[in-house]
């Protein structure tokens, strides 16, 4: 594509895939996001444009950058690393490699006449850009114990896990995302938010494998009531999509959920439960802090080029407070027809 010095900057191909896969599992500030699958899954579900950046010295690989433009009427037009991700950015060998990289995103970004450049980091990089003070994220160290890991839970919060373990629940690993998808549903519509296509969550599953897992908690049943699609990098698991039936709260299958996922991921000796990003002052925050998690801030970047202040495409915008009233009263499968058109742009 282009080169400076002795660093040359390429646009990922399937062929370069391991190589990239390799680095990014190697490189200590990596995440699962960091994956080159994403490009397949973005680009084959949602059609978006992508442009994921590596640079190479003497043949090898030294530094990565996904990126993906999501150009939409509602949202506006941006380039970001990464949509439909938590974590994204620049991993670099050194800075010479990450300013590389950084140039040829503005060069991009500039090309597609972008409102704004996006990088979700989980380290400040551009102290002096504008940024979104608005997520947080929540990791925690997973003890090599199973009983050590029952007894960091706070008091509150493990009586929530015995009781869903007197209910009787179970957990079970799912094949497929069927009964992910109608619990998923239909939490995000009572919510008043669009959900993603099922074919979305079939493609993350058909993508990544083992590294990618539903478990899904029952009542004795059988019938499912709380499941959760977590993603697995290096020693860590991240539970990141999920849904309930409106009975789980009572029945506590949610905090059993959690807990059977923290208990399977000691058993595999798997080291961090990142338990994912949070809007501050929402009830998912406040869940995972009566876990016993800390928030750690998050630092999206952006490079504003068309507009004056960061986009507020979430649903704590009060311009959205009517879509969101108007879209819980609407029957549900309409929405999950409507809904994949909508939440595609919003990234």
């Amino acid at each position: 594509m282009s080169s400076l010095s002795s660093i040359s900057l390429h646009r990922l191909d399937p062929d370069a895939y391991a190589a990239w896969d390799a680095y990014a599992q190697a490189h200590p500030q990596a995440t699962f996001f960091h994956r080159a699958g994403w490009q397949r899954v973005i680009h084959g579900v949602f059609a978006h444009p992508t442009f994921f950046l590596y640079a190479q010295r003497a043949g090898k690989i030294v530094g990565v950058l996904p990126l993906v433009q999501v150009n939409s009427r509602l949202f506006g037009n941006s380039l970001s690393s990464l949509p439909f991700a938590v974590y994204g950015g620049v991993l670099a060998d050194d800075e010479a490699v990450a300013a590389a990289l950084e140039q040829e995103a503005e060069r991009i970004a500039a090309r597609l006449g972008v409102t704004h450049l996006e990088y979700r980091n989980l380290a400040v990089r551009h102290a002096d850009w504008p940024t979104q003070d608005l997520y947080v994220t929540f990791r925690r160290e997973i003890l090599p114990d199973e009983d050590a890991n029952m007894q960091a839970i706070p008091r509150k919060q493990r009586a929530m896990v015995r009781k869903g373990i007197k209910n009787e629940l179970r957990s079970d690993v799912d094949s497929n995302v069927d009964r992910f998808f109608d619990l998923y549903a239909d939490n995000v519509h009572r919510h008043g938010t669009p959900a993603f296509p099922k074919r979305y969550f079939a493609a993350l599953l058909a993508e990544f494998g083992a590294d990618a897992e539903v478990l899904t908690v029952s009542g004795p049943d059988g019938k499912p009531l709380s499941s959760v699609l977590s993603f697995y990098f290096r020693d860590e698991v991240l539970p990141y999509y999920a849904g309930d039936h409106v009975d789980a709260r009572d029945l506590a299958a949610n905090d059993f959920k959690y807990w059977e996922l923290m208990r399977r991921a000691c058993a595999r000796g798997l080291k961090v439960f990142d338990y994912g990003r949070s809007k501050q002052g929402t009830g998912s925050y406040s869940f995972k802090k009566n876990w016993g998690f800390e928030p750690q801030p998050l630092y999206y970047e952006y490079r504003l080029f068309k507009r004056d202040s960061i986009p507020q495409n979430n649903p704590n915008n009060p311009k959205y407070k009517l879509m969101i009233a108007a879209w819980q009263r609407m029957p549900i499968g309409l929405a999950n027809w409507l809904g994949p058109h909508i939440v595609r742009n919003l990234g």
